[in-house]
């Protein structure tokens, strides 16, 4: 339902928009502390890189922050990376990533980011104390901040936003008639503006996920993802439409999609309902991280990876390369 809201201006958003307004006062206020120095902000000494968004839900935000972490990798840079862990409740924080952890300590995102990248992934509600940690119990040249946009007690080097390219920015409005964290003339001080899907306007940079391969969550066999017989697909992601059409685009045979709530925790009982011993279960790789320890044989996932369009691709790395490189001479 707030989706429908938030895409179109009804009578309800409307009502909304004195909240809007007030939030957008807060926010304002709050930011203009941080740059005033009335509020402390603390600086790493080495660059910080954020991935972060305008909008409240599913940006494609988690691929970014996996393409960005692969492709300075592939450059010899060591690489961190820090999250908030939505989902995750753990007994105390920050908390170190590592296979022993569970993830309802530590949520589903920073578990899929240290599952794909092998890169050392610190949580932490203030995302300074996970970067604190990060560079106690590791020598790192560069650490990417998984969403943080609005997190501005942390000094940051490099700015990248995603942007839905089909949304957008839904109506307009601010939190909570729209689904807007922040007004969109933040763009204009940001370094790289990055449109998942849709038309990429003058001055962003298209992208693109892909992955046509789904892997066996018992045995690890690939496949192609046309090739799985009667599927039933669910997701628990911020845009759960997004992976059920990208599947019908593909020519995947769906006989049922399931949508749930982002982050949402998964319960044997409820999965294995969903679908007969021949039918398919396919899930997005961020809802399979939460369902290894109890995945059956006909249990699927599809990873995706992120596609960025040239030369923006180029401009970003190049630039978060120069960082680096200052920091050490530094």
């Amino acid at each position: 339902m707030i989706e429908k809201i938030w895409s179109g201006r009804s009578w309800l958003s409307l009502l909304l928009v004195p909240l809007s307004i007030l939030y957008s006062m807060i926010i304002g206020l709050r930011r203009l502390c941080y740059h005033l120095a009335i509020l402390p902000r603390w600086k790493a000494l080495i660059p910080i890189i954020v991935v972060g968004n305008l909008t409240v839900g599913g940006n494609g935000k988690t691929p970014v922050v996996i393409w960005l972490v692969e492709q300075l990798l592939s450059r010899g840079y060591r690489v961190g990376v820090v999250s908030r862990g939505y989902g995750g409740k753990a007994t105390s924080y920050p908390l170190l990533v590592n296979k022993s952890i569970s993830i309802k300590e530590s949520g589903d995102e920073p578990a899929l980011i240290y599952r794909r990248t092998g890169v050392p992934v610190a949580v932490a509600p203030k995302r300074v104390a996970a970067v604190k940690m990060l560079l106690r119990e590791h020598n790192l040249d560069v650490i990417i901040t998984d969403d943080g946009l609005q997190h501005y007690a942390l000094r940051r080097d490099f700015e990248i936003v995603v942007i839905d390219g089909i949304r957008r920015f839904g109506n307009g409005y601010l939190l909570p008639a729209g689904p807007l964290r922040e007004c969109q003339y933040r763009l204009n001080t940001v370094n790289a503006v990055i449109i998942n899907g849709g038309i990429a306007k003058q001055g962003e940079i298209a992208m693109q996920l892909t992955g046509d391969i789904a892997i066996n969550m018992l045995t690890g066999e690939k496949r192609s993802v046309c090739e799985l017989g009667q599927v039933v697909a669910i997701a628990g992601i911020g845009h759960p439409a997004r992976f059920f059409s990208s599947l019908e685009q593909k020519g995947v045979p769906l006989i049922a999609t399931h949508a749930f709530s982002d982050h949402q925790h998964y319960e044997f009982s409820t999965l294995s309902s969903l679908v007969t011993d021949h039918q398919t279960l396919l899930m997005t790789e961020k809802d399979a991280v939460k369902c290894f320890h109890f995945a059956q044989l006909n249990w699927w996932y599809l990873p995706v990876n992120a596609k960025l369009s040239q030369p923006g691709a180029g401009k970003i790395l190049s630039a978060i390369s120069e960082l680096a490189k200052l920091s050490k001479n530094a």
